[in-house]
């Protein structure tokens, strides 16, 4: 059996900035984009989720619940910097690290011999080491898999380590509510409180024939973590699935030739970005992206090896007619084609 460790830094944009200018601590604090540009909240401290503030709420919204809320711009250079920093004490545990973004890692620790091979005193290491040698803290989960190392460490956030032995496994699962399983957004968490399911135990009871046809592919994902049953390894290499560009306009896009408009733009930014990779998967397919001026959002893809102006014209036609009201961000993207060999996921 694994031992798996997840290490998240406590909303770490805003950490690295209360760290560098301590009297942002106890004040709600967000770092994002300005009004005026429509911006999104990337990240805020734990005064600002007080306020109902989360990541990804524009920042007009966070404002309006917040209205003494500072906006900071953030710096991304410095956060890359810092990250290098925290994935360097994990690199003196272990090689075997997955990143998941800037500020969140699986580590498989299996074999490591550290602390006579104990995973828990690993993850306090680590802890220790980031606090004392960065200025931030990080919470971390233990687990004998990613599935439950991801729920561990956010069980005890911020600044907490949470740790599911295997004799731990079975007890925890079914008492987990399932709106706590990655990819249970809140739509799933609605169908499945509908048939009654709100625990793991609850799911667990379901055969698994109905979750498959309820569900489809997720319901045998949905069976297998009701068991606590997560057999993925920690990648070290990761191979990129797809490439896109999107852009949040200051003015609403009144019909659907104001977006007809906007495509070339967002399409040349999409080529350039797809030009940069190297090696460049083929294109399998193109996607596009619309969110509303009610923040209703839709995505419509289509399987196209040659795409063209054309193409993306007839998914943003199908795209519009779900909504037919003003767009406040269009996006556009290519789907990649898997068979292609594995590319290291660049931190950075």
């Amino acid at each position: 059996m694994r031992k798996i460790i997840h290490c998240d830094c406590d909303c770490f944009y805003a950490a690295v900035e209360m760290r560098d200018n301590p009297a942002l601590t106890d004040i709600p604090i967000a770092i994002g984009g300005s009004v005026e540009q429509r911006g999104v909240v990337a990240t805020c401290n734990y005064p600002a989720r007080k306020f109902g503030i989360h990541s990804a709420m524009p920042m007009a919204q966070a404002l309006k619940r917040c209205p003494h809320l500072t906006v900071i711009r953030g710096d991304m250079a410095k956060y890359k910097a810092v990250a290098r920093q925290v994935f360097a004490i994990y690199r003196d545990v272990t090689e075997l690290i997955e990143p998941l973004s800037l500020d969140e890692a699986f580590l498989d620790v299996s074999e490591v011999t550290l602390h006579h091979g104990s995973a828990t005193r690993m993850a306090e290491a680590i802890r220790h080491r980031v606090k004392q040698e960065v200025g931030i803290t990080v919470s971390a989960g233990v687990a004998p898999n990613k599935f439950l190392a991801k729920i561990a460490s956010d069980w005890r956030k911020p600044d907490g380590l949470f740790v599911i032995t295997p004799d731990d496994i079975d007890a925890f699962v079914q008492q987990l509510p399932v709106k706590k399983i990655h990819g249970v957004g809140p739509r799933t968490a609605e169908k499945l409180a509908e048939l009654g399911i709100q625990t793991g135990a609850d799911l667990r009871a379901r055969p698994l024939t109905e979750l498959v046809e309820r569900f489809g592919r997720f319901g045998h994902r949905l069976h297998e973590l009701s068991h606590g049953r997560d057999e993925r390894p920690v990648k070290t290499h990761r191979e990129r699935k797809s490439i896109s560009t999107e852009q949040t306009y200051s003015q609403d896009l009144p019909t659907l030739e104001a977006c007809r408009r906007q495509l070339p733009e967002l399409i040349g930014d999409l080529e350039r970005r797809y030009a940069r990779l190297d090696p460049a998967p083929a294109v399998r397919g193109v996607m596009v992206k619309v969110k509303f001026n009610d923040f209703t959002q839709t995505t419509v893809e289509h399987a196209d090896p040659a795409p063209n102006l054309e193409q993306f014209e007839t998914l943003l036609n199908v795209g519009w007619a779900r909504g037919e009201r003003p767009v406040r961000l269009l996006g556009v993207g290519y789907r990649l084609a898997e068979e292609t060999a594995a590319q290291q996921l660049s931190l950075f």
